[in-house]
C-alpha cells in the first residue's frame, strides 16, 4: 500500500514561464521538463501502466507527478525547487504539484528533501552530483543486433556483419547479440534453432579483436518456458496466490522471477557465469522494471530490496570488469549498480509512437526523455540514448543521428552494415570513433 500524499511546500509562481521536470520511474518512463499549460505524458492502457511507469500510483488529471525527483523554475526568477527522495536506494516517494492561481501545491506520499538552483538541469545535476558516486567507466562502441533483425536474428547474420565491419572500417568494440537467440524468456541457456553455439559465435566475435555482448532480461519468465514450467516455485506470486504479471508482451502475458528464492537465485548465478565463461563480457539486461514490481516473494524483502540484490547477484557473477548496461530499470533504485543506463524508450525507424503514448518506441519520446535524462550522464552511469540506425529507409535518420551524437552517450549501432550508403557508412564511422563523452 502506498502512503497518503501530504503537503511539502507552497511556491508562488509566474504561470506563464515556470516550468516542471517530472522525472519518471523507468528507463521508458516519459521525463522531462513541462510548461504548466501543458498535458503530461501518460499511459494509454493499463498494460503500458505496468511495462513503462509506475503502477500503483496514477497521476490524477491536471497534476504534475515525479518519481522520487520533481524541479520546478517558478518563472519568476527565483531558484529554481528540487524536491528528491530522502533515501532514493530504499524508498522512492511519488512526488505531486497541483497548481491553484498563482501558487504550486507541492505535496509527496513518503519523506523528500529540497534543494534550491539555478536551473533545472544543473539543479538535477547537482543533486546527483551531491551522491558522491565514483565517476563511471567509459562505454565502448557497440553494434547491436536488434533494430534490423529483431527476434529473427541469426547466427549467420552476426557473422555478415562481423565481416562488414572489418569490410567497412568501424571502430566497434562490442558485437552484441540481442534477443532471439534463446528458446524462451527464462530458458537463457538454451538456444533458439537460428544459433548453433552461443560460445562459438563469442570466440568468432573475439578472433577478429572485438568484445562479445548479450542481451538478457533476467527478471521475466514466459509462463510457457521450460523454467516456468519446472519451477513454478521460483515465481513471484500476487496476494491471492497466483502468479503476479510483469505485464503483457512479445504476445503473451509475463512472469517474474523470485531472486530472493534459493534455487532461483542459483539458477541465475549459473546464466551468467556459464555466459562470462563463454566470453561474454558485455552484458545488457532488460526489463528491469519486473524485478521491481510488488508481489509475494520467498523472502521478506520489499520489492526494491529484492530488486537491487537482484542486480547485485548478476554484478557479482559477471565480475566487476564485465560492462553491465540496464534497460528498463527503475532510475532512482539503480544508482551505483550500472556502468551505463538507458535513459528514454526504444527508438524506432519511425518518429511517433502509436497511440501518442510516450513511453512507446519512436524517435520523439526517445528525444523527449533522453534530453530530460541528460544531468544524469556522468554522474550516475554512461547514458545510454538508444542506437543509431543511420540506414536509408530510416525515418528523419540525419535527425535522429544528431540526437545520439548531441547526448555524449553510449554510441551503438543496429543496421544491417551492409544496408548503408555512403551517408550511412559516414555517421556510423564518426559517431563511433567519438564514443562516449
Amino acid at each position: 500500500m502506498h502512503n497518503p500524499f501530504t503537503p511539502v511546500a507552497s511556491v508562488p509562481v509566474d504561470a506563464r514561464n515556470a516550468r516542471v521536470h517530472e522525472e519518471g520511474w523507468q528507463s521508458w518512463s516519459p521525463s522531462g521538463a513541462y510548461a504548466l499549460g501543458d498535458k503530461p505524458y501518460r499511459p494509454t492502457n493499463d498494460n503500458w501502466a505496468t511495462v513503462c511507469y509506475r503502477p500503483g500510483v496514477t497521476a490524477p488529471d491536471g497534476t504534475f507527478q515525479g518519481e522520487g525527483l520533481l524541479a520546478l523554475d517558478p518563472g519568476d526568477g527565483s531558484p529554481v525547487r528540487l524536491w528528491a527522495a530522502a533515501e532514493p536506494l530504499r524508498e522512492v516517494p511519488s512526488i505531486r504539484l497541483l497548481v491553484e492561481g498563482d501558487t504550486a501545491q507541492i505535496s509527496a506520499d513518503g519523506p523528500v528533501k529540497e534543494f534550491t538552483g539555478t536551473d533545472i538541469q544543473a539543479t538535477l545535476a547537482d543533486w546527483a552530483a551531491g551522491l558522491g558516486g565514483a565517476a563511471p567507466r567509459p562505454a565502448p562502441t557497440v553494434w547491436c543486433s536488434w533494430y534490423e533483425y529483431f527476434t529473427a536474428v541469426t547466427e549467420d547474420d552476426i557473422h555478415e556483419n562481423l565481416r562488414a565491419m572489418d569490410t567497412l572500417d568501424l571502430p566497434v568494440d562490442v558485437v552484441q547479440i540481442d534477443d532471439g537467440y534463446q528458446k524462451a524468456l527464462g530458458d537463457w541457456l538454451t538456444l533458439s534453432g537460428r544459433f548453433r553455439s552461443r560460445a562459438g559465435i563469442a570466440d568468432a566475435i573475439r578472433a577478429r579483436g572485438r568484445r562479445a555482448g548479450i542481451w538478457t532480461a533476467p527478471f521475466l519468465v514466459d509462463p510457457a518456458s521450460d523454467l516456468a514450467a519446472e519451477h513454478p516455485d521460483w515465481l513471484v506470486r500476487d496476494p491471492d496466490g497466483g502468479f503476479a504479471h510483469a505485464g503483457r508482451n512479445w504476445g503473451h502475458d509475463l512472469s517474474i522471477l523470485d531472486t530472493t528464492h534459493p534455487a532461483a537465485a542459483e539458477y541465475l548465478t549459473s546464466v551468467y557465469t556459464t555466459l562470462r565463461a563463454e566470453g561474454y563480457d558485455y552484458f545488457k539486461v532488460d526489463f528491469l522494471y519486473a524485478g521491481a514490481l510488488d508481489g509475494v516473494r520467498h523472502s521478506s524483502a520489499d520489492a526494491l530490496q529484492a530488486y537491487r540484490s537482484g542486480i547485485e547477484l548478476i554484478r557479482d557473477a559477471i565480475g566487476e570488469d564485465a560492462y553491465l548496461l540496464g534497460c528498463g530499470a527503475p532510475i532512482l533504485p539503480s544508482i551505483g549498480l550500472f556502468d551505463a543506463m538507458r535513459v528514454s524508450p526504444d527508438t524506432a525507424p519511425h518518429r511517433r509512437p502509436e497511440a501518442d503514448d510516450y513511453s512507446q518506441p519512436g524517435q520523439d519520446p526517445a528525444e523527449f526523455t533522453g534530453a530530460g535524462r541528460q544531468w544524469q550522464h556522468g554522474r550516475l552511469w554512461i547514458n545510454d540514448p538508444d542506437c543509431l540506425m543511420a540506414r536509408p529507409a530510416v525515418e528523419t535518420r540525419e535527425r535522429w543521428a544528431a540526437h545520439v551524437e548531441a547526448t555524449g552517450g553510449l554510441m551503438a549501432s543496429s543496421d544491417r552494415l551492409l544496408s548503408l550508403d555512403q551517408w550511412g557508412v559516414e555517421t556510423t564511422r564518426r559517431l563511433l570513433a567519438g564514443g562516449a563523452r
